[in-house]
Protein backbone atom coordinates (compact mmCIF):
# COMPACT_ATOMS: atom_id res chain seq x y z
CA UNK A 1 0.00 0.00 0.00
CA UNK A 2 1.44 3.39 -0.98
CA UNK A 3 1.76 6.29 1.49
CA UNK A 4 -0.64 8.55 -0.40
CA UNK A 5 -3.54 6.13 0.05
CA UNK A 6 -3.62 5.91 3.83
CA UNK A 7 -6.75 4.35 5.17
CA UNK A 8 -8.20 6.49 7.96
CA UNK A 9 -11.11 4.21 8.72
CA UNK A 10 -10.13 0.64 9.59
CA UNK A 11 -13.14 -1.07 8.04
CA UNK A 12 -13.09 0.85 4.74
CA UNK A 13 -10.97 -0.64 1.99
CA UNK A 14 -8.57 1.78 0.28
CA UNK A 15 -9.80 2.58 -3.18
CA UNK A 16 -9.07 5.30 -5.66
CA UNK A 17 -12.50 6.79 -5.01
CA UNK A 18 -11.88 6.89 -1.23
CA UNK A 19 -8.45 8.45 -1.76
CA UNK A 20 -9.94 11.10 -4.05
CA UNK A 21 -12.68 11.79 -1.49
CA UNK A 22 -10.11 12.14 1.29
CA UNK A 23 -8.02 14.47 -0.88
CA UNK A 24 -11.09 16.59 -1.72
CA UNK A 25 -12.02 16.75 1.98
CA UNK A 26 -8.48 17.88 2.86
CA UNK A 27 -8.66 20.52 0.12
CA UNK A 28 -12.07 21.65 1.34
CA UNK A 29 -10.80 21.92 4.91
CA UNK A 30 -7.74 23.85 3.71
CA UNK A 31 -9.89 26.29 1.70
CA UNK A 32 -12.29 26.73 4.63
CA UNK A 33 -9.38 27.41 6.99
CA UNK A 34 -7.85 29.96 4.59
CA UNK A 35 -11.25 31.61 4.07
CA UNK A 36 -11.77 31.93 7.85
CA UNK A 37 -8.26 33.36 8.29
CA UNK A 38 -8.79 35.90 5.50
CA UNK A 39 -12.09 36.93 7.06
CA UNK A 40 -10.38 37.44 10.43
CA UNK A 41 -7.51 39.35 8.78
CA UNK A 42 -9.98 41.62 7.00
CA UNK A 43 -11.92 42.23 10.20
CA UNK A 44 -8.68 43.16 12.00
CA UNK A 45 -7.72 45.45 9.10
CA UNK A 46 -11.12 47.16 9.18
CA UNK A 47 -10.88 47.72 12.95
CA UNK A 48 -7.32 49.07 12.65
CA UNK A 49 -8.28 51.50 9.86
CA UNK A 50 -11.28 52.72 11.88
CA UNK A 51 -9.14 53.20 14.98
CA UNK A 52 -6.48 55.10 12.96
CA UNK A 53 -9.19 57.28 11.41
CA UNK A 54 -10.59 58.12 14.86
CA UNK A 55 -7.09 58.89 16.19
CA UNK A 56 -6.37 61.12 13.19
CA UNK A 57 -9.65 63.00 13.68
CA UNK A 58 -8.94 63.40 17.40
CA UNK A 59 -5.44 64.69 16.64
CA UNK A 60 -6.87 67.18 14.13
CA UNK A 61 -9.20 68.53 16.83
CA UNK A 62 -6.29 68.79 19.28
CA UNK A 63 -4.16 70.61 16.70
CA UNK A 64 -6.94 73.10 15.97
CA UNK A 65 -7.60 73.73 19.65
CA UNK A 66 -3.90 74.29 20.31
CA UNK A 67 -3.81 76.88 17.54
CA UNK A 68 -6.90 78.55 18.99
CA UNK A 69 -5.52 78.89 22.53
CA UNK A 70 -3.17 81.83 21.69
CA UNK A 71 -6.23 83.72 20.42
CA UNK A 72 -7.97 83.01 23.74
CA UNK A 73 -4.86 84.30 25.53
CA UNK A 74 -4.96 87.50 23.47
CA UNK A 75 -8.61 88.07 24.40
CA UNK A 76 -7.79 87.43 28.07
CA UNK A 77 -5.01 90.04 27.91
CA UNK A 78 -7.22 92.50 26.03
CA UNK A 79 -9.79 92.33 28.80
CA UNK A 80 -7.21 93.23 31.45
CA UNK A 81 -6.55 96.61 29.78
CA UNK A 82 -8.62 99.64 30.76
CA UNK A 83 -10.71 100.66 27.75
CA UNK A 84 -10.73 104.30 28.85
CA UNK A 85 -13.45 106.82 28.06
CA UNK A 86 -15.68 105.87 25.19
CA UNK A 87 -14.31 102.34 25.10
CA UNK A 88 -17.26 100.74 26.87
CA UNK A 89 -18.92 99.54 23.67
CA UNK A 90 -15.62 98.20 22.37
CA UNK A 91 -14.99 96.37 25.65
CA UNK A 92 -18.52 94.93 25.62
CA UNK A 93 -17.91 93.55 22.10
CA UNK A 94 -14.61 91.98 23.14
CA UNK A 95 -16.29 90.45 26.21
CA UNK A 96 -19.02 89.01 23.97
CA UNK A 97 -16.48 87.41 21.61
CA UNK A 98 -14.44 86.21 24.59
CA UNK A 99 -17.53 84.56 26.09
CA UNK A 100 -18.43 82.83 22.81
CA UNK A 101 -14.89 81.55 22.45
CA UNK A 102 -14.93 80.11 25.97
CA UNK A 103 -18.35 78.53 25.31
CA UNK A 104 -16.97 76.88 22.18
CA UNK A 105 -14.00 75.52 24.10
CA UNK A 106 -16.24 74.27 26.92
CA UNK A 107 -18.47 72.42 24.40
CA UNK A 108 -15.37 70.68 23.05
CA UNK A 109 -14.35 69.57 26.57
CA UNK A 110 -11.58 72.15 27.02
CA UNK A 111 -11.16 73.77 30.42
CA UNK A 112 -8.47 75.86 32.07
CA UNK A 113 -7.05 74.57 35.32
CA UNK A 114 -5.99 76.48 38.42
CA UNK A 115 -2.32 76.52 39.32
CA UNK A 116 -1.74 79.19 41.98
CA UNK A 117 -0.83 77.66 45.33
CA UNK A 118 -0.43 74.18 43.88
CA UNK A 119 2.76 72.15 44.10
CA UNK A 120 4.79 72.23 40.91
CA UNK A 121 3.94 69.21 38.75
CA UNK A 122 6.06 68.79 35.61
CA UNK A 123 3.20 66.82 34.03
CA UNK A 124 0.94 69.89 33.88
CA UNK A 125 3.23 72.85 34.59
CA UNK A 126 6.10 74.38 32.67
CA UNK A 127 8.35 76.32 35.05
CA UNK A 128 9.75 79.37 33.27
CA UNK A 129 10.84 81.26 36.38
CA UNK A 130 12.03 80.48 39.89
CA UNK A 131 11.80 83.16 42.56
CA UNK A 132 13.10 83.32 46.10
CA UNK A 133 10.09 83.60 48.35
CA UNK A 134 10.33 82.99 52.11
CA UNK A 135 6.52 83.25 52.54
CA UNK A 136 5.88 80.32 50.14
CA UNK A 137 6.94 76.71 50.42
CA UNK A 138 9.58 75.19 48.13
CA UNK A 139 8.07 74.16 44.77
CA UNK A 140 4.82 76.09 45.22
CA UNK A 141 3.42 77.75 42.11
CA UNK A 142 3.32 81.50 42.90
CA UNK A 143 2.54 82.94 39.49
CA UNK A 144 0.80 82.01 36.26
CA UNK A 145 2.27 83.45 33.07
CA UNK A 146 0.06 81.47 30.69
CA UNK A 147 -3.01 79.37 31.46
CA UNK A 148 -2.91 75.64 31.13
CA UNK A 149 -5.76 73.70 29.51
CA UNK A 150 -7.10 70.17 29.67
CA UNK A 151 -9.07 68.45 26.93
CA UNK A 152 -11.34 66.18 28.95
CA UNK A 153 -8.72 64.23 30.99
CA UNK A 154 -5.84 64.90 28.61
CA UNK A 155 -3.35 67.77 28.86
CA UNK A 156 -3.85 70.14 25.95
CA UNK A 157 -1.32 72.77 27.01
CA UNK A 158 0.77 73.00 30.19
CA UNK A 159 0.54 76.12 32.30
CA UNK A 160 3.60 78.39 32.23
CA UNK A 161 4.33 79.16 35.85
CA UNK A 162 6.63 80.91 38.30
CA UNK A 163 7.77 78.60 41.10
CA UNK A 164 8.95 79.52 44.61
CA UNK A 165 12.30 78.39 45.90
CA UNK A 166 13.33 78.51 49.53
Amino acid sequence: MSDEFVNHEPDTPVTTENAETLELQRERDDFKDRWLRKGAEFDNYRKRVERERREQADQSVVDLLQELLPVVDDFDRALTVDAGEGGGAYRKGVELIHGKLHDLLRKQGVKAFDVLGADFDPNVHMAVMHEDSPEHREGEVIGELQKGYMLNDRLLRPAMVKVAKA
